[in-house]
């Protein structure tokens, strides 16, 4: 693959595009893919590529802040850290692509980070998908985080994820565990963002997620200011994209395909 790295001045991203195998030439917005906390670009696996594919847009996939081959914060962001991401970090990397037309769609953290983004009503976004998105913090999600931190301390979690993240692994690690289990922590100011999102958005969950309930969905159904649409998937946890593949490309398609148009 033929993976660029950004410099944004204070930290330098991953970004891998991908094109679509087909197209018709008629313009397209991009679809911009945010991984989950502990993710990378490879930890989608072919989904990205099996969705530009079917919508004819291309995309772009990147390793967030301190991930996969992502410098390291410059500044430790604290409980922050998703609302950094979206607030400073995803627009300067947009300005950097280019990227002027655009539907995010997010796994977990990051899903939670394209409905951070969404609130600024910015420019460029056309749509938000989300996959296993959190608008709270659930006595649910604590609990799978702390069973985490166990398999981190004594299994083999840490040796999985290096293969991954590398010199990261540790900083990464931490900076998202400790964050989910620090007293108070909340993923984002739901009443105060989600009343300001005015794109089309649609909520993506597993009946079986271990990190969420259903009442994530309604949450954010309940709460957005636009559009919303909810769908929770059966037989599936936390990654309806990896243990529901087929159905859930054929719902985002569904759903982007009447917006994906540019002009």
């Amino acid at each position: 693959m033929n993976d660029e790295f950004i410099d944004l001045g204070d930290r330098t991203l991953r970004v891998r595009r991908l094109v679509p195998q087909r197209t018709d030439g008629l313009e397209r917005t991009t679809l911009v893919f945010l991984h989950e906390g502990l993710g990378c670009i490879e930890m989608w696996r072919d989904f990205p590529q099996k969705l530009c594919d079917v919508l004819q847009c291309n995309g772009v996939v990147y390793d967030r802040t301190a991930y996969g081959q992502s410098s390291p914060w410059p500044a430790d962001p604290g409980l922050a850290y998703m609302e950094i991401e979206a607030d400073v970090v995803l627009p300067r990397l947009l300005a950097a692509l280019a990227i002027d037309d655009c539907v995010l769609v997010g796994h977990s953290d990051g899903g939670t980070i394209a409905l951070n983004y969404a609130a600024a009503d910015p420019e460029p976004l056309r749509a938000v998908v989300t996959l296993a998105a959190h608008a709270i913090n659930e006595p649910v999600c604590i609990a799978a985080i702390h069973r985490a931190r166990e398999q981190y301390a004594t299994g083999d979690l840490r040796a999985r994820l290096a293969k991954y993240h590398g010199d990261n692994v540790d900083r990464a690690f931490r900076l998202w565990s400790d964050a989910w289990v620090a007293p108070g922590f909340e993923p984002m100011d739901a009443n105060g963002r989600l009343p300001r999102i005015e794109v089309p958005v649609q909520a993506i969950q597993g009946e079986d997620d271990d990190y969420g309930s259903e009442l994530q969905l309604g949450l954010i159904a309940g709460k957005v200011g636009g559009y919303c649409e909810t769908r929770l998937i059966p037989d599936c946890g936390h990654s309806p994209h990896l243990q529901q593949p087929a159905w859930v490309l054929g719902e985002i398609a569904r759903f982007v395909a009447p917006l994906a148009l540019a002009g």
